[in-house]
């Protein structure tokens, strides 16, 4: 039996009900593994779940795939890989209180944005300003935790970012009403989030192993589509506490039209990261000439 641990981006939601499927109905334990799923608030999120990946302490992460860039690009490069993506079209968005007097993107001019600090984050959500007819002129601000709560109606930030098919949820079911603003709609290309990422150079060398695990997830994943109340009630006690009264039904149904079909849960197109690729570089947020082939690994089948 393979023991493998796999690092959560955040703490256990509806994103990564198929994990806590696979793992509770043997799917992982068929296939010669044993899955330990990480959660970042042990360590109070003292480390990106990337970053657990190349000091060696988890197998694999979730991550948006901008990390996979940055990881390639940076002075002292790691063989980042992304092995699988959990959904085929985009479940987060910029958002604003609904009784905010921003109304669409090119209005964030002058406020203030509670930001994740991630790669390319604040001049994504600049770009979408200027795309929308807006300069680009927001403040960028970087609180200890982020998420509605702690930004929106703190009233402290004007705008941050979220899933939709989870804080969204949780925001309707308090009675609150989010405005939101989603980059396709304002020609920002989808870059995959999130997506699995591992070390090239230990899959090359035990492709079988991370095959099974992708197979048991993917296995994991098209119960909980088809079968979304039984997956709700396995991902209900790993759910923590704070985040309990959220509708996980209503999330895991807002969930599922992400993952695409059954024969392409997992699958990351190179055309669409390419699209990606190229929006960066002609924006001016990447110069690295890289492609697909760096930064997928394509010996997975779906």
């Amino acid at each position: 039996m393979k023991t493998l641990k796999l690092a959560l981006d955040w703490t256990p939601n509806t994103n990564h009900i198929g994990f806590f499927v696979a793992q509770e109905l043997g799917f992982y334990e068929e296939l010669g593994l044993k899955v330990v799923l990480l959660n970042p608030e042990d360590d109070n999120y003292t480390l990106t779940p990337a970053k657990k990946v190349e000091m060696g302490v988890a197998y694999m992460a979730l991550c948006p795939l901008e990390s996979i860039i940055s990881y390639q690009t940076k002075q002292q490069p790691f063989n980042a890989v992304a092995i699988a993506t959990l959904f085929q079209e985009d479940l987060s968005e910029i958002v604003v209180l609904d009784d905010s007097p921003i109304q669409r993107p090119k209005e964030l001019d002058g406020h203030s944005y509670a930001s994740y600090k991630a790669r390319y984050e604040d001049e994504i959500v600049r770009q979408m300003i200027v795309n929308d007819g807006g300069k680009g002129d927001i403040e960028l601000v970087y609180p200890d935790k982020l998420g509605i709560w702690e930004t929106l109606l703190s009233k402290k930030y004007d705008a941050t970012w979220i899933f939709s098919n989870w804080e969204g949820v949780q925001a309707r079911g308090k009675g609150i009403k989010l405005r939101g603003f989603r980059l396709a709609d304002y020609d920002i290309p989808y870059g995959y989030s999130p997506v699995i990422m591992a070390s090239k150079k230990k899959v090359d060398y035990a492709p079988s192993i991370y095959r099974a695990f992708v197979e048991a997830t993917k296995q994991g994943f098209l119960y909980a589509k088809h079968q979304p109340e039984e997956a709700v009630a396995i991902l209900q006690p790993h759910v923590a506490k704070q985040d309990r009264d959220i509708d996980l039904l209503t999330s895991q149904l807002e969930t599922i039209p992400a993952y695409g079909e059954d024969r392409n849960w997992g699958r990351i197109e190179s055309d669409r990261v390419e699209q990606f690729l190229n929006w960066l570089k002609a924006v001016g947020l990447e110069t690295t000439p890289l492609s697909w082939e760096h930064l997928i690994y394509s010996g997975i089948d779906f």
